[in-house]
Protein backbone atom coordinates (compact mmCIF):
# COMPACT_ATOMS: atom_id res chain seq x y z
CA UNK A 1 0.00 0.00 0.00
CA UNK A 2 1.46 3.17 -0.96
CA UNK A 3 2.85 5.68 1.98
CA UNK A 4 0.30 8.41 2.21
CA UNK A 5 1.59 12.09 2.83
CA UNK A 6 0.72 13.98 5.76
CA UNK A 7 -0.83 16.37 3.78
CA UNK A 8 -2.44 14.06 1.57
CA UNK A 9 -3.64 12.27 4.77
CA UNK A 10 -5.42 15.25 6.36
CA UNK A 11 -7.36 16.35 3.05
CA UNK A 12 -8.59 12.52 2.83
CA UNK A 13 -9.53 12.86 6.16
CA UNK A 14 -11.15 16.00 6.03
CA UNK A 15 -12.93 14.68 2.95
CA UNK A 16 -14.21 11.38 4.43
CA UNK A 17 -15.34 13.82 7.88
CA UNK A 18 -17.13 16.06 5.92
CA UNK A 19 -18.83 13.47 3.46
CA UNK A 20 -20.06 11.30 6.72
CA UNK A 21 -21.75 14.92 8.07
CA UNK A 22 -23.37 15.14 4.62
CA UNK A 23 -24.62 11.98 5.32
CA UNK A 24 -26.13 12.18 8.43
CA UNK A 25 -27.67 15.45 8.03
CA UNK A 26 -29.33 14.28 4.61
CA UNK A 27 -30.35 11.24 6.47
CA UNK A 28 -31.66 13.18 9.32
CA UNK A 29 -33.22 16.16 7.11
CA UNK A 30 -35.00 14.29 4.32
CA UNK A 31 -34.62 10.67 5.18
CA UNK A 32 -32.10 9.40 2.51
CA UNK A 33 -28.09 9.95 2.60
CA UNK A 34 -26.72 12.72 0.58
CA UNK A 35 -22.60 13.96 0.37
CA UNK A 36 -23.86 17.53 -0.48
CA UNK A 37 -21.26 17.12 -3.02
CA UNK A 38 -20.44 17.75 -6.91
CA UNK A 39 -17.52 16.68 -8.17
CA UNK A 40 -15.44 16.86 -5.18
CA UNK A 41 -16.60 20.07 -4.32
CA UNK A 42 -18.69 20.47 -1.04
CA UNK A 43 -21.95 22.42 -1.81
CA UNK A 44 -22.19 25.46 0.40
CA UNK A 45 -24.91 27.86 0.78
CA UNK A 46 -23.03 30.89 0.19
CA UNK A 47 -19.40 31.68 -1.22
CA UNK A 48 -16.72 32.97 0.95
CA UNK A 49 -13.74 34.67 -1.49
CA UNK A 50 -10.28 33.44 -1.20
CA UNK A 51 -6.98 35.80 -0.08
CA UNK A 52 -4.51 36.31 -3.12
CA UNK A 53 -1.27 37.70 -3.25
CA UNK A 54 0.19 38.43 -6.76
CA UNK A 55 3.21 36.84 -7.69
CA UNK A 56 6.09 39.52 -9.37
CA UNK A 57 7.37 38.44 -12.78
CA UNK A 58 4.52 35.52 -13.44
CA UNK A 59 0.55 35.38 -13.96
CA UNK A 60 -0.26 33.36 -10.84
CA UNK A 61 -1.11 34.64 -7.50
CA UNK A 62 -0.02 33.44 -3.95
CA UNK A 63 -2.90 31.76 -2.07
CA UNK A 64 -2.67 32.54 1.02
CA UNK A 65 -3.62 29.67 3.70
CA UNK A 66 -2.56 31.44 7.39
CA UNK A 67 -1.53 34.70 8.45
CA UNK A 68 1.37 33.83 11.58
CA UNK A 69 3.07 37.21 13.01
CA UNK A 70 6.13 36.57 15.39
CA UNK A 71 6.00 39.61 18.10
CA UNK A 72 8.67 41.59 19.90
CA UNK A 73 11.82 40.12 17.59
CA UNK A 74 14.00 43.11 17.31
CA UNK A 75 15.83 43.74 20.78
CA UNK A 76 14.87 47.54 20.79
CA UNK A 77 11.25 47.27 20.34
CA UNK A 78 10.86 44.50 23.01
CA UNK A 79 12.71 46.98 25.47
CA UNK A 80 9.58 49.66 23.74
CA UNK A 81 6.83 47.57 24.30
CA UNK A 82 7.91 46.58 28.05
CA UNK A 83 9.37 43.35 27.33
CA UNK A 84 12.90 40.91 28.13
CA UNK A 85 15.27 42.02 25.16
CA UNK A 86 16.71 38.95 25.80
CA UNK A 87 16.42 36.04 24.11
CA UNK A 88 13.13 34.18 24.96
CA UNK A 89 11.48 31.85 23.34
CA UNK A 90 9.41 33.28 20.45
CA UNK A 91 5.79 34.38 20.40
CA UNK A 92 3.14 34.39 17.50
CA UNK A 93 -0.15 35.39 17.13
CA UNK A 94 -2.39 35.04 13.93
CA UNK A 95 -4.44 37.51 12.07
CA UNK A 96 -7.53 36.53 9.57
CA UNK A 97 -6.39 35.64 6.00
CA UNK A 98 -8.78 38.30 4.98
CA UNK A 99 -6.63 41.22 6.79
CA UNK A 100 -4.68 41.18 3.90
CA UNK A 101 -4.79 44.67 1.71
CA UNK A 102 -2.68 44.25 -1.67
CA UNK A 103 -0.53 47.10 -2.06
CA UNK A 104 0.93 47.86 -5.65
CA UNK A 105 4.33 49.32 -6.05
CA UNK A 106 4.30 52.89 -7.11
CA UNK A 107 1.01 53.89 -6.08
CA UNK A 108 -0.17 55.28 -2.37
CA UNK A 109 -3.12 52.99 -1.50
CA UNK A 110 -5.85 54.23 0.98
CA UNK A 111 -5.90 52.09 4.30
CA UNK A 112 -8.90 52.43 6.07
CA UNK A 113 -8.78 53.54 10.00
CA UNK A 114 -10.54 51.84 11.77
CA UNK A 115 -12.99 51.08 14.44
CA UNK A 116 -13.04 51.27 18.31
CA UNK A 117 -9.12 52.86 18.30
CA UNK A 118 -8.03 56.37 19.51
CA UNK A 119 -4.14 55.03 19.03
CA UNK A 120 -3.53 53.53 15.30
CA UNK A 121 0.19 52.46 15.12
CA UNK A 122 2.33 51.68 12.20
CA UNK A 123 5.13 48.34 12.03
CA UNK A 124 7.09 47.40 9.08
CA UNK A 125 7.87 44.05 8.67
CA UNK A 126 9.62 41.42 6.01
CA UNK A 127 7.13 38.97 5.30
CA UNK A 128 8.06 35.55 4.26
CA UNK A 129 5.77 32.69 2.18
CA UNK A 130 5.78 29.08 2.16
CA UNK A 131 5.52 26.97 -0.47
CA UNK A 132 6.32 23.60 1.28
CA UNK A 133 4.96 22.53 5.07
CA UNK A 134 5.90 20.10 7.59
CA UNK A 135 6.50 19.69 11.39
CA UNK A 136 9.42 20.17 13.34
CA UNK A 137 11.50 21.47 10.61
CA UNK A 138 14.81 21.95 11.04
CA UNK A 139 16.55 25.14 10.65
CA UNK A 140 19.28 24.18 8.44
CA UNK A 141 16.09 23.06 6.24
CA UNK A 142 13.75 25.95 6.96
CA UNK A 143 14.84 27.95 4.13
CA UNK A 144 14.06 25.47 1.64
CA UNK A 145 10.98 26.45 2.78
CA UNK A 146 10.42 29.81 1.22
CA UNK A 147 9.07 30.66 -1.84
CA UNK A 148 9.12 34.13 -2.20
CA UNK A 149 9.34 37.58 0.41
CA UNK A 150 7.14 40.62 0.52
CA UNK A 151 7.04 43.92 2.48
CA UNK A 152 4.60 44.64 5.01
CA UNK A 153 2.55 46.15 7.28
CA UNK A 154 1.18 44.77 10.94
CA UNK A 155 -1.60 47.48 11.67
CA UNK A 156 -2.49 47.71 15.24
CA UNK A 157 -4.96 48.84 17.05
CA UNK A 158 -2.27 49.79 20.53
CA UNK A 159 -4.77 51.30 22.91
CA UNK A 160 -6.86 47.72 22.67
CA UNK A 161 -3.88 45.70 22.82
CA UNK A 162 -2.39 47.56 25.82
CA UNK A 163 -5.67 47.08 27.30
CA UNK A 164 -6.35 43.66 26.99
CA UNK A 165 -3.04 42.54 27.92
CA UNK A 166 -3.42 44.74 31.08
CA UNK A 167 -6.55 42.69 31.93
CA UNK A 168 -5.17 39.40 31.10
CA UNK A 169 -7.03 38.52 28.35
CA UNK A 170 -6.21 37.65 24.59
CA UNK A 171 -5.38 41.08 22.60
CA UNK A 172 -6.59 39.39 19.28
CA UNK A 173 -8.69 42.52 18.80
CA UNK A 174 -5.63 44.58 18.39
CA UNK A 175 -4.08 42.94 15.94
CA UNK A 176 -6.70 41.18 13.65
CA UNK A 177 -8.96 42.70 11.94
CA UNK A 178 -10.16 44.34 8.82
CA UNK A 179 -7.36 45.18 6.29
CA UNK A 180 -4.59 45.22 9.20
CA UNK A 181 -2.09 43.55 7.20
CA UNK A 182 -1.26 45.55 4.00
CA UNK A 183 1.58 43.74 2.10
CA UNK A 184 3.27 44.25 -1.43
CA UNK A 185 3.55 41.52 -4.30
CA UNK A 186 5.77 38.25 -3.56
CA UNK A 187 9.51 38.22 -5.16
CA UNK A 188 10.32 35.01 -5.60
CA UNK A 189 13.45 33.45 -3.20
CA UNK A 190 14.65 32.03 -6.49
CA UNK A 191 15.09 35.22 -8.32
CA UNK A 192 15.69 37.55 -5.48
CA UNK A 193 17.46 35.49 -2.71
CA UNK A 194 17.18 35.08 0.88
CA UNK A 195 17.38 38.20 3.53
CA UNK A 196 19.62 37.66 6.46
CA UNK A 197 20.39 41.73 6.40
CA UNK A 198 19.54 44.84 4.59
CA UNK A 199 17.62 48.01 5.93
CA UNK A 200 14.32 48.36 6.82
CA UNK A 201 12.65 51.66 7.69
CA UNK A 202 8.91 53.54 7.57
CA UNK A 203 8.93 57.14 6.68
CA UNK A 204 5.31 59.13 8.17
CA UNK A 205 4.53 62.33 6.24
CA UNK A 206 8.23 62.18 5.07
CA UNK A 207 9.57 61.34 7.98
CA UNK A 208 11.61 59.12 9.05
CA UNK A 209 10.10 57.06 11.93
CA UNK A 210 11.53 53.59 12.00
CA UNK A 211 15.27 52.64 11.11
CA UNK A 212 17.22 49.22 11.29
CA UNK A 213 18.77 46.39 9.65
CA UNK A 214 16.96 42.64 9.32
CA UNK A 215 20.25 41.51 10.79
CA UNK A 216 18.89 42.97 14.34
CA UNK A 217 16.24 40.02 14.09
CA UNK A 218 16.32 38.41 17.83
CA UNK A 219 15.27 34.99 15.57
CA UNK A 220 15.77 35.24 11.70
CA UNK A 221 13.59 33.77 9.41
CA UNK A 222 14.44 30.41 9.38
CA UNK A 223 14.53 30.29 13.31
CA UNK A 224 11.32 31.36 12.96
CA UNK A 225 10.15 29.06 10.65
CA UNK A 226 11.55 26.11 12.56
CA UNK A 227 10.48 26.97 15.99
CA UNK A 228 6.39 27.72 14.45
CA UNK A 229 6.69 24.78 13.16
CA UNK A 230 6.73 22.64 16.74
CA UNK A 231 4.10 24.28 17.82
CA UNK A 232 1.82 24.15 14.50
CA UNK A 233 2.14 22.02 10.81
CA UNK A 234 3.58 24.38 8.60
CA UNK A 235 1.44 23.99 5.19
CA UNK A 236 2.07 25.52 1.63
CA UNK A 237 0.43 29.24 1.52
CA UNK A 238 1.38 29.94 5.23
CA UNK A 239 2.89 33.60 5.42
CA UNK A 240 5.10 34.48 8.15
CA UNK A 241 5.37 38.43 9.36
CA UNK A 242 8.66 38.60 10.62
CA UNK A 243 8.43 41.02 13.19
CA UNK A 244 9.34 44.94 13.57
CA UNK A 245 12.10 47.39 14.78
CA UNK A 246 11.61 50.04 17.05
CA UNK A 247 10.23 53.49 17.35
CA UNK A 248 6.07 52.12 16.55
CA UNK A 249 4.33 54.48 16.45
CA UNK A 250 0.60 56.40 16.05
CA UNK A 251 -0.77 57.51 12.54
CA UNK A 252 -4.06 59.44 12.02
CA UNK A 253 -6.37 60.33 9.23
CA UNK A 254 -4.25 61.72 6.24
CA UNK A 255 -1.64 60.68 7.03
CA UNK A 256 0.90 58.75 4.74
CA UNK A 257 3.03 55.87 5.19
CA UNK A 258 6.11 54.47 3.05
CA UNK A 259 8.03 51.46 3.93
CA UNK A 260 10.80 50.24 2.50
CA UNK A 261 13.32 46.91 3.01
CA UNK A 262 16.00 46.91 0.67
CA UNK A 263 15.68 44.76 -2.50
CA UNK A 264 12.06 45.13 -2.35
CA UNK A 265 9.60 47.94 -4.23
CA UNK A 266 9.05 50.59 -1.31
CA UNK A 267 5.06 49.82 0.02
CA UNK A 268 2.95 53.04 0.83
CA UNK A 269 -0.62 53.55 2.02
CA UNK A 270 -2.73 56.78 3.22
CA UNK A 271 -4.91 56.78 6.31
CA UNK A 272 -8.62 57.93 5.46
Amino acid sequence: MPEIKPTNRRTALQSAALMTVGAAIGTVTSGCASTGTAGGTPKTPFTVPDTFVPIVGSDMMFPVRRIYCIGRNYRAHAIEMGSNPDREPPFFFQKPTDAIQNCAPGSVVDHPYPSLTKNYHYEVELVAALNKGGRDIPVEKALEHVYAYALGLDMTRRDLQRAMGDEKKPWEIGKSFDRSAPIGPFHLASAIGHFTKGGIWLKVNGAIKQNSDLNKMIWNVAEQISKLSQANELFPGDIIYSGTPENVGPVVRGDVIECHIDGLPNLSVKIV
